[in-house]
């Protein structure tokens, strides 16, 4: 049986990701679907916590979870660990007595409360000593409309607030000089046009010690002067060496003999893991998170049916959000990288070739389009039950990096 959740980040002002809020889908596209929202709730929750849990959806942080008043004054949210989530009162349900009761029940039980899409009105006043957070979405009432809200709230220490859809810089940083400490919106995952600048410092030194891993065979005195001239990048090389991911077997007792210790197909994994890393520091950490997850699954899949074109894949997936790292477009990029035609190839928007089609299926699972998701495997002979057990591995293997 198909089952289907959709999830989207929670970013605070440092744009780290701190929650999940995750999404009722019932089928293969990626909308709400014609369904009462006390049974998509239901559903979710039984899909999710009593299935596999929330946690290896969420990667061990919170959940935020929509509940309507039915699901509210059924006590459903009882049902859920109060550790791991935030109810999320939607916009829908009627500021009652029974709605505070049940509300002031949860608040004790120590559960955390937040109202979503929130527009005021008088009798929400009550509510504010049991929330946690308000949600604002900037669609529906833009910054200018909801400032002066926004700084009463901002008297209550107790709450916390959230813009949802935020789509460019400028409403970030209104939003976060309004003092709004919490954000959603496809801006952190989409490229930001910038001015053309050059690589320099220890950019210029990573995309060489790229290029340099791209030669067969690696000319390991060549890497490793790479490595001792950036104590950063060495101690990245030794932790990643001593992480439990590789057994140890020798003591290494020099750079070199990390490399060759490594071997070629995981020191190149290696160095193009921490290149993309690195170049992303200025960036959302879950952007650098989706091109690991990207590039296992990748992996994982060609696997299964292009099985020697399986290094190439990983690269595809790792290097698919280099425009968002760079605020540069993939065109000007696959020009400044000595990489294979394949996939170069690959990354071009809408490809079709093999690889090509690895990064479009991606893509399109991350959005919730199932149905999409499944139309693509087809082309290369998958479905969508593999895809969502490949994703799936590939959000677990990805922990292993996350402090790259």
């Amino acid at each position: 049986m198909k089952v289907y959740t959709a999830r989207q980040p929670i970013l605070n002002r440092k744009q780290n990701v701190v929650a999940y809020e995750l999404l009722f889908r019932d089928g293969a596209e990626n909308f709400f679907p014609d369904v009462d929202p006390h049974e998509a709730t239901s559903k979710l929750i039984m899909r999710t916590h009593l299935n596999d849990g929330l946690m290896p959806i969420t990667n061990g942080k919170p959940a935020l979870i929509n509940f309507c008043q039915e699901s509210l004054l059924k006590e459903l949210p009882l049902l859920l660990p109060k550790k791991q989530v935030m109810v999320e009162i939607l916009e829908t349900v009627e500021p009652t007595d029974d709605v505070y009761q049940i509300c002031r029940q949860l608040f004790h039980q120590g559960y955390h409360l937040a109202l979503d899409d929130f527009i005021y009105k008088p009798e929400w006043s009550r509510f504010f000593n049991l929330i946690k957070m308000v949600k604002f979405d900037l669609l529906q009432t833009p910054l200018p409309k909801v400032a002066p809200l926004v700084q009463s709230l901002k008297k209550r220490k107790n709450i916390k607030l959230l813009a949802e859809k935020v789509e460019n810089q400028e409403e970030f940083d209104q939003a976060k000089e309004l003092g709004i400490s919490f954000f959603q919106g496809y801006f952190f995952c989409k490229p930001e046009m910038r001015e053309k600048r050059d690589v320099e410092g220890n950019q210029l030194i990573l995309l060489q010690l790229y290029q340099e891993a791209l030669k067969t065979p690696l000319n390991v005195n060549a890497l490793s002067h790479y490595f001792e001239h950036d104590v950063g990048l060495s101690y990245k090389l030794l932790r990643f060496i001593n992480s439990g991911f590789i057994p140890i077997t020798q003591e290494i007792c020099s750079i070199k003999q990390a490399l060759v210790y490594l071997g070629d197909e995981k020191t190149r994994k290696f160095i193009a893991l921490l290149t993309t890393a690195m170049l992303a520091e200025q960036k959302p950490k879950e952007l650098i998170r989706m091109a690991i997850i990207r590039a296992k699954f990748c992996e994982i899949s060609a696997q299964k049916v292009f099985p020697a074109m399986s290094e190439p894949a990983f690269l595809v997936g790792l290097f698919s959000l280099l425009d968002a790292i760079l605020d540069q477009p993939m065109e000007y990029i696959l020009n400044t990288l000595s990489i294979s035609e394949d996939i170069a190839e690959a990354l071009k928007e809408n490809s079709d070739s093999p690889l090509g089609v690895l990064i479009k299926m991606v893509r399109l699972f991350e959005d919730g389009k199932w149905y999409q998701t499944e139309n693509e495997a087809r082309k290369i002979n998958l479905n969508y039950q593999q895809i969502a057990d490949y994703f799936k591995k590939a959000v677990v293997w990805s922990s292993t990096y996350e402090e790259l």
